[in-house]
């Protein structure tokens, strides 16, 4: 072996069967196995750090967000560093070779650089955090990981007026799908990200109903509300102080957090409109929990809700001439 695998000349130059291995020496080998010990040495660490981070309490979710970013964090910076460190002992060379690095990266993995430019946006701008539900890049769900270039997101299924949004969904509420998606984190640069829980984790909903206009409206009114009262008025006063300090951090009008019932007039019937605030999640149990009492209360006060289709009440007379006349 040491007959076709030996080092030459005064740099050490590697040389199998008799050919030199352009670049590569006794002292490339060393940076490259200096180069291999690091990046394992990072690879432990992370590991560490990541079992250090899991075994910490359940409900501090964001500090476990925040924790994951800062050793990632922590971990590239180190690991960049020393690369450097290792491969690049003349800073005449290492200022050629980071240009030489740039313009390539800036050519070929553009889509990469702008997805890594917006995970240091989403950071710093506060965009959104782990367990924040949102709408990026037309994904509505929940942020379940955060990466140097994706995002994570636990996707819900779409409401009714959405419906026929892409990508289709068989969940008709903002419920989950089981779907898993990523998303380029490039994507906040291309369009805007909605967030619900960030700032205001409250929602204002709306339910419709249409009644007969021969129907007792401040009856049915008072039936929307009193079921809108029994089951928002907690959510109605937490929500109350949270409004408060948004006005205190932002340009915003006072808005009103007790449930309010609205008129529409229309060809065929009253439509009444019960406008609540609820949570950032549960709306679906929210509206089905108000649903039952609603129509519960209708039924006992012998109240129909109006609808579209016909109904026969009645069939007139008929009278049926027997006699023919012969031909």
């Amino acid at each position: 072996m040491v007959d076709w695998i030996r080092l030459v000349g005064t740099n050490q130059t590697l040389e199998i069967l008799g050919v030199k291995l352009v670049g590569v020496n006794a002292d490339n080998g060393k940076k490259l196995l200096m180069t291999i010990v690091l990046i394992v040495l990072a690879l432990l660490l992370r590991r560490m750090f990541r079992g250090v981070i899991t075994r910490m309490r359940r409900g501090d979710v964001r500090v476990k967000f925040w924790a994951r970013q800062g050793v990632q964090l922590f971990l590239a910076v180190v690991l960049l560093l020393g690369l450097v460190s290792i491969w690049f002992d003349d800073p005449t060379r290492l200022a050629t070779g980071l240009g030489l690095v740039m313009a390539g990266l800036a050519f070929a993995l553009q889509k990469v650089v702008t997805a890594a430019a917006g995970y240091f946006v989403i950071l710093r701008g506060e965009t959104f955090n782990v367990g924040d539900r949102i709408r990026m890049g037309g994904v509505r769900g929940d942020v379940i990981a955060l990466g140097f270039i994706r995002t994570t997101i636990m996707e819900m299924g779409q409401p009714p007026p959405v419906q026929a949004d892409e990508p289709a969904m068989w969940v008709q509420s903002r419920q989950y799908t089981g779907r898993i998606v990523t998303v380029s984190n490039a994507a906040i640069f291309d369009e805007p990200v909605y967030n619900y829980t960030r700032d205001f984790p409250y929602l204002w909903e709306e339910m419709q109903l249409p009644v007969p206009y021969t129907a007792d409206p401040a009856r049915v009114e008072s039936i929307l509300l009193e079921a809108a009262q029994r089951h928002t008025v907690p959510i109605g006063e937490l929500s109350a102080e949270a409004l408060s300090e948004l006005r205190r951090r932002y340009f915003l009008k006072p808005a009103e957090a007790s449930p309010r019932v609205y008129y529409r007039l229309t060809e065929n019937w009253l439509e009444l409109t019960v406008r609540f605030i609820a949570m950032d999640h549960n709306v679906r149990e929210l509206k089905d929990a108000l649903s039952r009492d609603i129509l519960r209360a209708l039924n006992e006060a012998g109240i129909s809700v109006a609808s579209a289709t016909f109904e026969v009440v009645g069939v007139p007379p008929l009278r049926i001439d027997t006699e023919h006349r012969e031909r």
